[in-house]
């Protein structure tokens, strides 16, 4: 009787179980079946939520800086000047003129008269109401009629042209006290502007020293 040994069995024999091959096939087909990863996208694609949002996403938030009371921010004031209105100016000029502080202005006033002939350069007005001719005669109208203060002009006119005067000053008034308003200036001026024109060379409301708006300086041609 022939016995094999034991060496000679072995290499001949196969095994048929094999419980990882079936692991094996199962691993790969479950890596088929996954979905891709999902592809990195660069950071200038991102928005600019969506770049908050990640930059945000491990913070958290302490609930204790909710109540922390925060000392009110005290702002400096500063005193304005006080800024005075035109009227609150005109106020003031107009206190300063009546308590003789201050001087009126008088060619910025309605009243205010001037006249010059058109043969004659118009800075003589100037300097005729700055007082740059001396006034030789004067005829105060005052208390007299329109009918009467005209006839009193013509004597007083006629007068002047005879002496050879070359300034005068007509005195009538404003007419403040009258009813209808200062009917006297008006007259003067339309007579001198209308009758004597062609013997004037101007006229023009005096200075406030010489009567100011209730008188005319006027200059007369040689006749």
């Amino acid at each position: 009787m022939t016995v094999n040994p034991v060496s000679d069995m072995s290499s001949k024999k196969t095994f048929s179980v094999r419980p990882f091959d079936k692991l094996k096939k199962a691993l790969v087909q479950h890596e088929a079946a996954a979905p891709p990863a999902p592809q990195q996208k660069k950071k200038e694609e991102y928005t600019d939520e969506e770049l908050f949002c990640r930059e945000m996403d491990d913070v958290q938030e302490i609930e204790e800086f909710r109540t922390l009371a925060c000392a009110p921010r005290v702002r400096k004031t500063f005193a304005e000047p006080r800024r005075r209105t035109e009227d609150q100016e005109t106020l003031a000029i107009l206190g300063e003129i009546a308590g003789g502080q201050r001087a009126i202005h008088l060619p910025d006033t309605q009243e205010y008269v001037e006249w010059t002939h058109p043969d004659y350069r118009d800075d003589i007005i100037l300097k005729l109401h700055a007082g740059h001719f001396s006034v030789q005669a004067f005829v105060d109208l005052h208390g007299c009629s329109v009918a009467d203060a005209e006839e009193e002009l013509e004597e007083f006119l006629a007068d002047s042209f005879k002496k050879g005067l070359r300034c005068v000053k007509i005195i009538h008034g404003r007419g403040l006290r009258s009813v209808k308003g200062a009917r006297l200036k008006e007259a003067v001026v339309k007579r001198l502007s209308g009758r004597f024109r062609k013997d004037l060379i101007a006229f023009v409301t005096a200075r406030q020293c010489d009567g100011g708006l209730g008188a005319l300086y006027v200059l007369l041609r040689k006749k």
